[in-house]
């Protein structure tokens, strides 16, 4: 196989149990289906920081939360740490962008005047972007409005429902007003193509990304549709969200502080007030909206195919972070519960080393910082001592969980003031006080907070997470030993780019 390619498709906010690969009980995605017919789906794959920022700089460094220190949206990326983009690129390739990185760039290295500081986030180093939208999401409007489509005064009111009505606070069974082929995964996929129609004769890396299924949640037509929200599976949460609240004060503020307009452009209302039919219309939404990415996957997958490039490249398929969807009366990903943190993840190499594997299902933990290494390893590079991550590789290639791999999953959450969210003051902690760190395997659940009281659940017996039995004596020995488990992981994943070099009487030495 001359020619190596890399397809790195990133989806926004798709949780890690919405693949039929999974059973989920209504989701169909027939082309991601088909790629993990031909790939390993790993099923219990985890990203190791909410919400973007975070989650994309450790899927784009390899690194632990705790190391890159991108720790909320807005908060910048050191400009010492490598990425997947400036590590291939020692590899000869030219690695393209579509889409975004939610990257704020390191103040030290840029002038504070510069226009990336007002933004959300911008493009991480190293990447060509070949179909951004821009800072705020003006080449995207800018097109829809190109195409003849009368634009609102407000360009994000493309994504209310048609016909509109008072009564219309959220969730709307109605489409949204952009027609789906003016939708933003017709724009990225489009973009794409555009490139990859470009890279015929040579090895690429692009990065495709996609802004959905991330809110707004409205699809259109026939999207809005596509799934009935009787068939949706009903939230898992306490009887109330004050019963739910009372579970820790870092929930009791999101539930209190999740307006539904963050999420929908009609809405009104905290999160935590939905009924269980309106989630449940939220959820055939989404579902719909990652229906809507699978179709135009199928644009893509097909043209690699009909141009003999299917055969040489490597597909990755995943996301930044989930969704909580109504689970726990939350929306977003914040916290601690899986569903903000479980995420997609397949793996398709096309060599003939993966062809006894193809279709199988890995239940073993893997996590977001696996990214990296897995495509330095499958071109050939070397992984940066950097890198927290194993490569998936031994996965795809042999079938079989290596010996030493982890038995547990690891990840953070940072919940200090941004612009939109002001936790602080509510919680009455200081800036670097706002911090937990998760650790969980398949028995148990241990969340630690740097100032507040920890969390631990039983998961056999708890798997909703629903009852927290830190105050449990029965349970103390345990919870000591999931503090000593985080401790450890703590101390053996400490920042470690320069502690492989070490001066000695014959000069420096090195040690991978």
């Amino acid at each position: 196989m001359k020619q190596k390619n890399v397809l790195m498709i990133v989806v926004d906010q798709w949780r890690g149990d919405t693949l039929p690969m999974l059973d989920h009980p209504v989701i169909k995605t027939p082309n991601i289906q088909a790629l993990a017919a031909l790939g390993v789906t790993f099923a219990k794959h985890y990203t190791q920081a909410v919400p973007c920022g975070p989650g994309r700089a450790s899927l784009l460094t390899g690194q632990y939360m705790m190391n890159h220190r991108a720790v909320q949206n807005t908060i910048p990326l050191d400009a010492r740490h490598t990425n997947i983009a400036l590590e291939v690129r020692k590899a000869g390739y030219d690695p393209a962008l579509v889409g975004y990185t939610t990257t704020t760039p390191d103040p030290r290295v840029t002038a504070a005047q510069d226009p990336r500081f007002k933004v959300l986030g911008a493009d991480m180093e190293g990447w060509r972007p070949v179909g951004s939208w821009g800072n705020k999401m003006e080449a995207y409007f800018s097109w829809v409005a190109g195409q003849g489509f009368p634009m609102p005064e407000n360009p994000w009111d493309i994504w209310l429902p048609q016909d509109l009505e008072a009564t219309d606070i959220g969730a709307s069974a109605k489409p949204s007003r952009i027609p789906a082929e003016l939708s933003d995964t017709v724009w990225f996929t489009d973009r794409a193509l555009d490139y990859l129609r470009g890279t015929e004769h040579k090895s690429w890396f692009l990065h495709l990304g996609y802004y959905r299924p991330h809110p707004p949640f409205a699809a259109p037509a026939p999207y809005h549709a596509m799934y009935d929200p009787q068939h949706c599976p009903s939230p898992v949460r306490a009887a109330s969200a004050e019963l739910e609240a009372a579970q820790h004060p870092v929930l009791d503020f999101y539930l209190r502080n999740t307006p539904r307009e963050k999420f929908f452009q009609n809405g009104q209302g905290a999160a935590s007030e939905m009924s269980d039919a309106e989630v449940r219309q939220l959820r055939a939404t989404y579902y719909g909206l990652m229906s809507e990415i699978d179709d135009q996957l199928g644009r893509v997958f097909d043209y690699l195919k009909q141009t003999g490039q299917w055969d040489n490249t490597l597909i990755v398929f995943t996301s930044d972070h989930g969704e909580q969807l109504g689970d726990h009366h939350l929306l977003g990903k914040v916290g601690y519960f899986d569903e903000s943190f479980h995420i997609p993840m397949v793996v398709r190499d096309p060599s003939a080393a993966a062809d006894a594997t193809r279709g199988t299902l890995v239940s073993a933990f893997t996590e977001t910082i696996d990214t990296m290494p897995t495509i330095l390893k499958w071109l050939g590079q070397e992984v940066p001592r950097s890198c927290d991550g194993e490569s998936l590789l031994p996965f795809v290639h042999h079938g079989a969980t290596p010996v030493d791999w982890r038995e547990e999953v690891h990840y953070e959450y940072d919940f200090r003031n941004i612009f939109y969210s002001k936790p602080e003051e509510f919680l009455g902690l200081k800036m670097d006080q706002c911090a937990l760190a998760v650790v969980q395997d398949k028995a148990y659940k241990y969340v630690h907070f740097a100032a507040l009281a920890p969390l631990f659940f039983d998961l056999k017996k708890d798997p909703e997470q629903l009852h927290n039995q830190a105050d449990n004596p029965h349970y103390a020995t345990l919870i000591l030993q999931y503090a000593q488990k985080m401790l450890n992981w703590r101390l053996s994943h400490a920042e470690r780019t320069l502690t492989g070099f070490a001066a000695s009487p014959e000069g420096l030495q090195s040690r991978p």
